[in-house]
């Protein structure tokens, strides 16, 4: 796969991601989060399995399974941060993932960033807090529950870069979502009363289920194959700018210019990390060529 063509396709699934928080936002109004998640990765699971499974080897469903072991961890506590902490806040935290995601990356891997990811992760933090609104004004419970899930988001990126390139992407793909399966199934119990879904949450969770989830997660990690952990951090940065654009056009709700300009500058963030390099590297050689004295 092309990078050009991964970057496209990983925008397209932050766009899935963002149409998604208006349906699912919807759907858990009526339905508990612990059930609705448990059912989404089921389907997830076994739609995986169904196109996938026969690539699977023991090795990579050990992998897969403790990458989204990683990606649980991250949910869970997104959802109970969310408990204690304002919208606001919980979307700025959880942002952090772009930078935390280099940052792992490094500490784990040795990776070395270049200058212009480190501009494109702060333009995208500023189009963050502008996006969101305001930065937080105090530090609650929820807000490290949340910044938790940050980190476990940006280690998620980091180690799937890592193991992407070392097995076939579907298979490990498949891995991760009966990894979330079973996390969320287990826990399902113990959290909630077991009951079947309504019929109006059937659509979100066949949508999350089988396009935000199974082919969704098959993309990234497809995509994660030749993009670099900064540049993946960067282009997920977009999700909220989805989510604040569909739920302009579906749930009429309001936006701000200045949210409008912190969108703009995310999308600058992701042209930026596509193409910098690119041209740094033109000029660098176009430098080397030239003849002394020139």
């Amino acid at each position: 796969m092309k990078p050009w063509l991964a970057t496209l396709l990983l925008i397209g699934v932050t766009a899935v991601w963002g149409w998604t928080f208006v349906i699912v936002g919807s759907a858990v109004a009526v339905y508990g989060v612990m059930g609705f998640l448990a059912i989404r990765f089921l389907i997830a699971g076994v739609a995986t399995a169904a196109v996938w499974g026969r690539h699977m080897t023991l090795r990579t469903l050990r992998s897969g399974a403790a990458i989204g072991l990683i990606l649980a961890v991250g949910y869970l506590l997104q959802t109970w941060g969310l408990k204690y902490t304002t919208a606001t806040n919980a979307g700025l935290i959880t942002g952090l993932f772009v930078v935390l995601a280099p940052i792992i990356d490094r500490v784990i891997y040795g990776t070395r960033l270049h200058a212009s990811a480190w501009a494109a992760i702060v333009l995208s933090l500023i189009g963050m807090t502008l996006l969101t609104g305001r930065l937080p004004t105090e530090l609650a419970l929820g807000d490290l529950l949340v910044f938790g899930c940050a980190f476990a988001f940006g280690t998620h990126i980091a180690v799937l870069s890592h193991h992407s390139t070392r097995h076939e992407p579907g298979a490990l793909a498949t891995a991760q979502m009966i990894g979330l399966a079973v996390i969320f199934v287990f826990l399902w119990p113990l959290t909630e009363e077991i009951v079947a879904p309504p019929k109006e949450v059937w659509f979100a969770l066949a949508l999350t289920g089988l396009v935000a989830s199974a082919l969704a997660y098959a993309i990234q990690t497809s995509a994660q194959r030749v993009l670099s952990t900064v540049k993946t951090a960067v282009v997920l940065t977009l999700e909220p700018v989805f989510a604040g654009l569909f739920g302009f056009l579906l749930a009429g709700e309001r936006l701000e210019p200045s949210q409008f300009l912190g969108a703009a500058l995310i999308f600058g963030a992701v042209l930026m990390s596509e193409f910098a390099p690119l041209i740094g590297g033109r000029l660098a050689r176009k430098k080397v060529l030239e003849p002394p004295g020139s």
